[in-house]
């Protein structure tokens, strides 16, 4: 079971940045990925940003060039720099981690989510 614990969500004005943590605890054999994702009320939860312990990064469409994803593999630790932040940024953001089996068995955890609300 891996536990993930967010940090760094919150109120940010329009313009501004914040920046989000994510460190995964408990037992797995490997960390393949690790990532966020979104979701805004009434749609669906979309990626933001995803970078993988191989060091290919993946931002979705809307946040390339403004969102910025680093991650601390020894530490199991992702980050998430977001600057010039927009109103239609607001959402819950959700960790995920990508863990591997011995066998390469893929399990996928979610952390709670942080809310993350710009204001124009």
């Amino acid at each position: 079971q891996v536990h993930l614990l967010e940090s760094g969500g919150g109120p940010v004005q329009a313009g501004g940045s914040l920046r989000l943590s994510c460190a995964a605890s408990g037992t797995f054999y490997s960390m393949n990925a690790m990532g966020w994702y979104r979701q805004a009320p009434g749609k669906q939860r979309e990626l933001v940003a995803l970078i993988t312990s191989a060091g290919r990064v993946d931002y979705g469409d809307s946040v390339t060039g403004r969102f910025t994803i680093s991650a601390d593999f020894a530490k199991n630790t992702v980050y998430l720099q977001m600057n010039s932040l927009k109103p239609e940024d607001t959402a819950v953001y959700y960790c995920n981690a990508d863990t591997r089996t011995y066998s390469s068995v893929r399990f996928d955890y979610w952390g709670q989510g942080t809310q993350v609300t710009v204001s124009s």
